[in-house]
């Protein structure tokens, strides 16, 4: 049990931003070296509770719910582009007075990462000093979304969405982590609550299309992994999404990397092993 096994008590401790009328929730807490959390689809940064700790006593933290997640506002008709939620992890280091900072990214994350390592390289984003990504989809070519997850970006996806039940939700959610690392209960049911938040459920088709940008984006944001910034790969190979298959492809086109196989767990790799994820982020700490 650690302080914020309960997402309140998270939401409690945090903060909310108003960005162009749009309230966004975020946490920062620790000292040193800025570190910025991005968290995954289709759950909030309340993901990175267990590492937490860890984190904080290392580098001032700053993680935040993306728009459409979590305590963060959810309008209909928003921009739930990948590139609209660069823009907001921008404005909010702005705002705070972070120019340089590490980065931490899982899964939808991972996309944001990518649009915000290519304005470095584009030489007008954040001073990124490295980058560490969990399971995400880093190539278009390896992701292997789920049955439901092509339903959603579908033309039913409002439909589905609108008739997808809890049950349905955690059947979902576990078959993603791997075998003998699941979810809890309880843990199940603080997400899909961070979920169906303000209408959050109805919002889900309009997320998922991040999908469909990685495929728009991919020169740029495969491009975005051989900038001069660190990267290192922290990955759950038993993950049938994103899991060793893609880091198959990612050491094929980049050798020699910096790369951690989680080889007994799936998707969500800090829930499911946080000592690991914390060994392989600060090996020599």
């Amino acid at each position: 049990m650690t302080l914020y096994d309960n997402p309140e008590t998270w939401r409690a401790s945090g903060s909310t931003w108003d960005c162009d009328g749009l309230p966004i929730f975020y946490k920062q807490q620790g000292s040193g070296v800025p570190l910025v959390c991005l968290h995954g689809f289709p759950t909030a940064s309340w993901d990175f509770y267990k590492i937490w700790p860890a984190l904080i006593a290392r580098h001032s933290v700053l993680a935040l719910d993306f728009i459409g997640f979590g305590y963060s506002a959810k309008p209909a008709g928003a921009d739930y582009s990948i590139v609209n939620q660069a823009d907001i992890v921008e404005a909010l280091m702005a705002k705070l007075g972070i120019r340089r900072a590490h980065l931490l990214c899982h899964d939808y994350g991972v996309s944001v990462g990518q649009e915000l390592l290519a304005r470095k390289a584009d030489g007008d984003g954040v001073d990124w000093i490295d980058c560490t990504m969990l399971n995400g989809g880093l190539f278009p070519e390896t992701h292997r979304p789920r049955f439901i997850q092509r339903l959603l970006l579908s033309p039913l996806g409002p439909l589905v969405a609108k008739f997808t039940s809890k049950n349905r939700f955690d059947k979902n959610l576990r078959a993603v982590f791997g075998p003998n690392t699941p979810p809890s209960e309880a843990e199940l049911d603080h997400y899909w609550t961070l979920l169906i938040r303000n209408r959050g459920r109805e919002r889900v088709p309009d997320l998922i299309r991040y999908m469909t940008e990685r495929k728009v984006h991919r020169e740029r944001w495969v491009s975005a992994l051989d900038s001069d910034v660190p990267i290192r790969i922290i990955n759950g190979t038993l993950d049938p999404v994103s899991g060793g298959h893609m880091v198959d492809r990612y050491e094929e086109l980049f050798p020699g990397r910096d790369v951690t196989r989680l080889k007994h767990i799936g998707h969500y790799p800090h829930m499911e092993d946080p000592n690991a994820v914390v060994g392989a982020l600060f090996p020599s700490r």
